[in-house]
């Protein structure tokens, strides 16, 4: 399940427009009017990544490749460690 929501959270990263401003926003800490957040721009980050733009996304925000790198490391190992269940009947064939 951990797998799934890691790589849907970076399709939709990926396939957002980074360009586009007035988008809604899960950030709670931009949604409570505070000023700076450490983690905004890490999706329009992402997302100038898909479309090849990586000075644009280094502008955005400078850990966004880390944060894909962590990320897909992290699914990988997520289904690395999974064992695979198999039919009971195959085995004994």
């Amino acid at each position: 399940m951990e797998a799934a929501v890691w790589i849907v959270g970076l399709t939709l990263m990926a396939l957002s427009d980074p360009w586009a401003n007035d988008h809604y926003s899960l950030c709670l800490i931009k949604n409570s009017g505070l000023g700076f957040c450490p983690g905004c721009g890490l999706g329009h980050s992402i997302g100038f990544l898909a479309r090849g733009e990586w000075i644009q996304s280094f502008k955005s925000h400078p850990l966004g490749i880390i944060a894909i790198i962590i990320l897909s490391y992290r699914v990988y190992t997520i289904f690395k460690n999974t064992p695979i269940k198999t039919n009971r009947n195959e085995q004994n064939n």
